[in-house]
């Protein structure tokens, strides 16, 4: 008797079920449809992404086989195919026919700017009823669809990063965190008013930073800087020099303990000397790539962090669809 393999990765049609603005920057999506009462995690939702197949303006979602949806999507006329955008699951709540997605948007103007890409276009404009495609792990296969990086072993201490269009991942990352969990949080919006109520337990030290006017991510690493306690040389936040320069490495940045962008080995020797290691703090940093790419050299180059304790993910760069 031949049995025939399950397919972990689940291709649906989301309808949109409900549109709730949480801020001036972020609208919260759910979705619901069929099938959705496969779709995963079993677990904590943490940092687990999605894809987001949005079809061009009068075109419906094209109907794709998910064993080889990418192909199928490329030999589609340009005017069928839509765009496919990579986003965080917020969470997934419900059973049976009333599991849905819930998927939290950044608006146009919060990142960088460029004219609103077509997804946050998208959803600014959704309303109950509208469809999107959905590539997204069968429950129980979270594994081996990857997209999950948030992994703290065993470490005491948490550093916790974000931009904007990090906010979601951390938000589910916060609902799951024990609650003697201790650390510390920086989270950059663009204003005061994105400033989400977001549950961390009573040991982290949350601070929420509004952008405004300021150049992206200044304030973020020098906030990070002072709350590590590495050294300033008795600087002002406002006076020291700021780490994040556009464009010095790699566009991309993406760095967990089992994978580096770089092609680098990130499983070398802990350094028993370093102020941050070499067991006790993990590190989960994510937004853009400049931003991250900072943090990263604040973090391991001057903090000597292990890097196989961090995460460093740059969702997007400025200028470039992501």
């Amino acid at each position: 008797m031949t049995t025939t393999a399950v397919n972990p990765l689940l291709l649906l049609t989301a309808a949109v079920r409900r549109v709730e603005r949480l801020s001036p920057s972020f609208v919260r999506i759910r979705f619901g449809g069929e099938g959705f009462e496969h779709l995963g995690p079993e677990g904590p939702t943490l940092d687990q992404r999605v894809k987001l197949l949005i079809p061009t303006p009068g075109h419906v979602v094209p109907r794709l086989d998910p064993a080889a949806w990418y192909a199928a999507w490329l030999a589609l006329p340009a005017e069928e195919r839509g765009v496919v955008r990579t986003y965080t699951a917020r969470a997934v709540e419900g059973e049976g026919d009333e599991r849905q997605l819930v998927v939290d948007f950044v608006l146009h103007g919060s990142v960088g700017p460029a004219a609103a890409g077509p997804a946050a276009t998208w959803a600014e404009e959704a309303r109950v009823g509208d469809e999107i495609g959905l590539l997204a792990p069968r429950r129980g296969h979270e594994r081996s669809f990857g997209g999950i990086e948030f992994a703290p072993a065993d470490a005491r201490r948490l550093v916790l990063v974000a931009d904007e269009t990090a906010v979601p991942a951390l938000a589910s990352i916060a609902e799951a965190l024990p609650a003697d969990a201790d650390g510390v949080v920086v989270v950059e919006v663009p204003d005061a008013t994105d400033f989400l109520d977001v549950p961390f337990p009573p040991g982290i030290e949350a601070h929420w930073i509004a952008r405004g006017d300021r150049p992206r991510g200044t304030q973020t690493v020098a906030t990070l800087r002072e709350c590590l306690h590495l050294d300033t040389l008795g600087r002002r936040v406002e006076d020291q020099p700021s780490p994040v320069r556009a464009g010095d490495l790699d566009d991309d940045v993406w760095e967990t303990a089992l994978y580096s962008s770089s092609g680098d080995d990130v499983a070398g020797a802990p350094d028993e000397a370093a102020h941050l290691g070499p067991d006790d703090t993990y590190a989960w940093v994510a937004g853009d790539s400049d931003t991250v790419k900072a943090c990263r050299r604040l973090l391991v180059g001057e903090g000597g962090m292990p890097r196989h304790q961090v995460a460093f993910m740059g969702y997007w760069k400025q200028g470039r669809a992501s």
